[in-house]
């Protein structure tokens, strides 16, 4: 079940990757403690001096979610952003 709040839906940190694709880019997937939906955000890191904290919850817009169809993606979403849940507080920088 998703954890809808005034402004979206709460999505936790659960994958971080760099992209293949572009050099200096990483990959932040936020999903719901059920791992049904995912939120992703790309991130170019373009300096030392450029700091941007990684929190470890979002609020993403319920039009900016996509779906999770395959289960043991999301049985692996869903347990990551419960132990994320449990052990910070949203905006902890992760």
């Amino acid at each position: 079940m998703t954890e809808p709040t005034t402004e979206g839906v709460r999505v936790w940190l659960v994958e971080r990757t760099y992209s293949d694709d572009e050099q200096n880019v990483v990959i932040l997937t936020y999903a719901t403690p059920d791992g049904e939906r995912y939120f992703r955000k790309e991130r170019a890191l373009t300096s030392f001096s450029d700091v941007r904290d990684t929190t470890a919850a979002v609020e993403a817009g319920p039009g900016e979610l996509g779906s999770v169809d395959d289960p043991e993606l999301r049985e692996r979403y869903a347990a990551e952003a419960r132990r994320m849940r449990d052990a910070h507080d949203s905006d902890d920088v992760i």
